[in-house]
């Protein structure tokens, strides 16, 4: 079920990309430059497993909506997460040439290219939601939750400590970071798709927990799968954050501690989903799916 359920989520994901990310110019725009808007399909049609509009569509559909609006809103979720791709595979960034197995945006093109296709699918994702036909409250809702876990209080400052980040670094800090850097943005797809489905606010706030709980677990796995994965399986080059000294959870705790973590996390996830029951089981396999992966 759970498989089954995350490749509709990514079916409907890409096709609601690849209408956002039309060749073809929508009202109010002159033209769209053909070379960018390449390098934006590029970027965000390519491999991937969409976990993010996943999460956003199954928090929904624990509440009954499953409607386009969903999707469209799951779709502008996945644009910010590419955009953040681009961004941080840049020179200045993390400097990657492999992302998913295939060239990052910037060496597939330019780096200005790759510079200006992330400006775009940001942009395009408020462009999205703005267009969303729900009630005023939940559209401005949906444009102020994405606007804060992609920002500088969320997903770009974590980045922005990452790249601060030192020897001396504790622990306390290095979770806060990951809590922005990676946490935010699965935090807030949770988030949306209970607010699509009306969710009540002691539902909410367990959904919330539990992802909080998601975007830790995501953040460590991705630390293991660089600290111990096959870059081959992985899509992207491994044994970078010890390289470069960067403090993780992995450098702090060791493998074994940060596996536990990472255990004790799913743990607190699913338990957060109890009240939901059955319903809620395709949610507690994302979680465990997460913990599990190699890429």
């Amino acid at each position: 079920m759970f498989e089954t359920r995350l490749r509709q989520a990514a079916d409907a994901t890409e096709a609601a990309l690849d209408r956002l990310l039309s060749p073809e110019s929508r009202p109010g725009e002159v033209i769209r430059p053909a070379r960018l808007t390449e390098a934006m399909r590029y970027a965000a049609l390519g491999p991937g497993k969409r976990v993010r509009p996943f999460l956003a569509i199954e928090t929904a559909r624990l509440f009954g909506v499953t409607d386009a609006a969903v999707v469209t809103a799951a779709a502008a979720i996945e644009c910010v997460h590419a955009y953040s791709l681009v961004h941080d595979d840049l020179p200045a960034m993390d400097d990657d040439a492999t992302r998913r197995g295939r060239a990052t945006v910037h060496i597939r093109y330019d780096e200005a290219t790759a510079i200006l296709a992330g400006d775009g699918l940001l942009t395009l994702a408020f462009d999205a939601l703005a267009s969303l036909d729900v009630p005023p409250a939940v559209r401005i809702d949906l444009i102020t939750g994405l606007a804060r876990a992609s920002g500088v209080g969320g997903m770009v400052g974590g980045q922005a400590l990452d790249l601060d980040a030192g020897e001396a670094v504790e622990l306390d800090a290095v979770t806060t970071m990951q809590a922005m850097k990676t946490g935010a943005l699965i935090r807030h797809a949770v988030a949306a798709g209970a607010r699509l489905g009306a969710a009540p606010a002691d539902d909410a706030a367990r959904l919330d927990t539990y992802g909080q709980a998601l975007g830790l677990a995501f953040q460590i796995a991705d630390d293991l799968i660089d600290a111990t994965g096959d870059a081959a399986i992985a899509g992207k080059a491994t044994a970078k954050d010890a390289g470069r000294g960067k403090r993780t959870l992995v450098a702090l705790l060791g493998v074994a501690a940060a596996r536990a973590r990472l255990a004790a996390t799913v743990d607190e996830g699913i338990a957060a989903l109890t009240p939901f029951g059955p319903a809620a089981d395709t949610l507690r396999d994302a979680a465990r799916f997460i913990a599990e992966r190699e890429a």
